[in-house]
């Protein structure tokens, strides 16, 4: 991705659960900006453009990146000189008491099927927590208030996933929330695929870094 979206990446290792449950990612996720916009590293000052950052990530990471984006926004004069521009979210990972048309569809998915993202939350969330926590469900806490702060902002959004996972539904479900609240948003749903896809085939890794790429490079043109 750093290499064909001509962007550097800081990959930010967090806390797994369950010995750390959630919010712990979250904390591990905006420690790390305030690392990057506090930081004199000189390599990061001199080659880094602190003024387009965007939060990114894949599958559960993607999920982090936007909890982390939802606080980043009320931290903005303190996370200064860095200034977030957006967010990508490949194959967010969200979920909900309620089943989706797609987690019904793929209830047996082999990779990741219902069962084991309902056990996932179970480890993952607040003990005494379920699925309608803010964490999981993304109508649920204030989340979605804060997108009117995001389209302020001029937050740009790129959501990307494929209708072969559980999770599609989740996803669309953002992007509708966001796009009913004016936020700039970037959908890319393909019918072929599966959650993870890019991993294991090399095309759709290589047609990703090329949709990153032009989303991030799109305001400068």
């Amino acid at each position: 991705m750093a290499n064909t979206a001509q962007a550097i990446v800081a990959s930010v290792d967090y806390r797994l659960a369950p010995e750390h449950r959630l919010p712990a990612a979250y904390d591990d996720a905006m420690e790390a900006l305030r690392w990057i916009g506090k930081s004199e590293d000189e390599w990061l000052r001199q080659y880094a453009d602190y003024s387009k950052c965007y939060v990114t990530g894949n599958s559960a990471g993607a999920s982090i990146a936007y909890h982390a984006g939802l606080r980043a926004i009320e931290e903005v004069n303190d996370l200064e000189p860095l200034k977030i521009q957006g967010l990508i979210l490949r194959q967010p990972f969200f979920g909900g008491t309620q089943r989706t048309e797609s987690e019904l569809r793929l209830e047996h998915n082999p990779l990741i099927p219902l069962c084991v993202t309902d056990f996932m939350w179970e480890l993952a969330l607040p003990i005494g927590a379920d699925r309608g926590h803010e964490y999981c469900n993304v109508r649920a806490g204030n989340g979605v208030e804060k997108f009117d702060k995001m389209r302020e902002l001029g937050w740009r959004v790129l959501v990307s996933g494929t209708n072969g996972d559980p999770l599609v539904d989740r996803d669309k479900e953002l992007v509708l929330l966001m796009e009913e609240k004016g936020v700039q948003v970037v959908k890319d749903f393909q019918e072929e695929g599966f959650h993870g896809v890019e991993l294991f085939v090399p095309l759709k890794a290589h047609q990703f870094n090329a949709l990153v790429k032009d989303f991030i490079h799109t305001m400068e043109a």
